[in-house]
């Protein structure tokens, strides 16, 4: 996929106007960015906004992310127990200590 984000208002109007009179190039909005289909087409109304916006539109290609493939079920498992814990304000730090869910120390700098 193809992630569009417009730095100014100009831009972000024309990026809106673009994904409004092509959706079928659209996969999602998210305000100033945009994810865009992989196609050529899309290709073309990406680098139009960035040939008339400048370094007011940055371009990214991007891949789907699959939690499954590519995240350890520890992590998916910690994730999912701290979303379901009793108390909302208790940090995963706290939550984490004294059990089998990773510490988040140990999770910093380690690539997926």
């Amino acid at each position: 996929m193809l992630l569009a984000v417009a730095y100014s208002r100009a831009a972000r109007r024309q990026l809106w106007n673009t994904c409004d009179a092509h959706p079928g190039c659209v996969v999602d909005r998210f305000g100033r960015a945009v994810l865009f289909r992989e196609t050529e087409f899309s290709a073309l109304q990406v680098l139009r906004l960035r040939a008339r916006h400048g370094g007011h539109v940055a371009v990214k290609q991007t891949a789907p992310f699959n939690e499954f493939r590519e995240v350890p079920e520890r992590i998916r498992t910690a994730a999912e127990a701290y979303e379901g814990r009793a108390s909302r304000s208790t940090p995963y730090r706290k939550f984490a200590s004294g059990t089998e869910h990773p510490d988040p120390e140990g999770l910093r700098g380690v690539p997926l």
